[in-house]
């Protein structure tokens, strides 16, 4: 029968007839014992419930087991994605993952890497929703990769990320390809570096096409509310001070739901007097009707990039012959708004 009452290594030592040392290399299994120790030992334990004080160990050995995930918003089909596939990675190898949403919340972003950093964990992934990561807060010397945010290299940050520049170039010659040639930007009024690579993107290829750039064009949403609800509302106030245009390149697909749903309601027809294209992928796009035209960012290798980079970092801090930037690629995927 179990005890109630939590027992301590040096009883388990006792009852098995061992050495604490040999309890401590058994349950690690790490050094010289039998096989017949390790059975009397593991019995012991089974018999008593002991369990190992996993604080305490993470105190001697600086190692907890555990890494700490930073997420804007974990509703975002995106972002539960990339967490979804962060966490399988560490799982499977006997790793916790603590996920913190920070609703993009300055203070709790920065409150949570503090608390990550009081917990020991061994590593962070940081997908912030802002635009200076407060890295600077933790240990110098625990590995942080971000994804999708480019930090501040002083501080020993990595980071994986999509290549946002030519997604938006392949956004707006999709479009440009599609006969439209007064194409709209439909962005967030925010300078993270996602939002910056992407402008310059829909900046390249309208050069590329000897498309005059115009600023009129640049619709910035404030973020306050959905991007859904601020998209849709955006177009029907461009709608109705008569500004012409004929393409819209939204950098995400809720931005371009939103869209759509605006043009709909004003009687524009998609695609054939206005061309649409979204960013990530998202389920929205592919069962929204008409079906969005997009841009897919490989939420599995983001993921796996992101895991791998920091498993290697906090098993080899040798970090002079690893990149710091990681991109992985996007690609078009056509639908019925083209």
């Amino acid at each position: 029968m179990k005890n109630e009452k939590q027992i301590s290594i040096k009883e388990v030592a006792k009852m098995a007839g061992v050495s604490v040392a040999t309890v401590s290399r058994v349950i690690n299994n790490n050094g010289r014992f039998s096989e017949i120790t390790r059975k009397k030992v593991m019995q012991v334990i089974k018999d008593s419930g002991y369990r190992l004080n996993m604080a305490a160990k993470s105190l001697r050995e600086k190692k907890s087991k555990t890494i700490g995930v930073i997420v804007p918003y974990i509703t975002n089909e995106l972002f539960s994605e990339i967490v979804l596939g962060i966490e399988k990675f560490f799982f499977s190898i006997g790793y916790s993952v603590f996920i913190c949403n920070t609703s993009q919340n300055p203070q709790k972003e920065m409150a949570y890497l503090r608390i990550l950093d009081a917990k020991l964990v061994d590593g962070i992934i940081c997908i912030s929703g802002l635009p200076n990561i407060p890295t600077d807060v933790v240990r110098q010397d625990i590995p942080i990769v971000c994804i999708d945010r480019k930090p501040n290299f002083e501080n020993g940050a990595y980071y994986v990320e999509s290549d946002h520049y030519i997604g938006g170039v392949l956004a707006t010659e999709e479009l440009i390809n599609s006969g439209a040639k007064k194409i709209l930007l439909l962005t967030k009024d925010k300078s993270i570096s996602v939002n910056q690579q992407r402008f310059d993107g829909y900046k390249a290829a309208l050069k590329k096409h000897s498309i005059a750039f115009n600023a009129e064009r640049i619709i910035r949403l404030p973020g306050t509310r959905s991007n859904f609800e601020e998209a849709r509302d955006a177009i029907n106030y461009t709608i109705s001070k008569g500004i012409e245009f004929d393409g819209i390149f939204a950098t995400n697909d809720w931005r371009a739901y939103g869209a759509l749903t605006a043009l709909l309601q004003n009687n524009i027809r998609v695609p054939q007097e206005v061309k649409l294209v979204g960013f990530d992928a998202i389920s929205v796009s592919e069962y929204c009707y008409p079906a969005i035209t997009t841009i897919f960012q490989d939420t599995k290798v983001l993921a796996e990039k992101a895991a791998e980079l920091l498993y290697d970092l906090m098993r080899n801090h040798n970090k002079s012959n690893r990149p710091k930037h990681i991109i992985i690629p996007v690609s078009l995927i056509k639908r019925a708004t083209t």
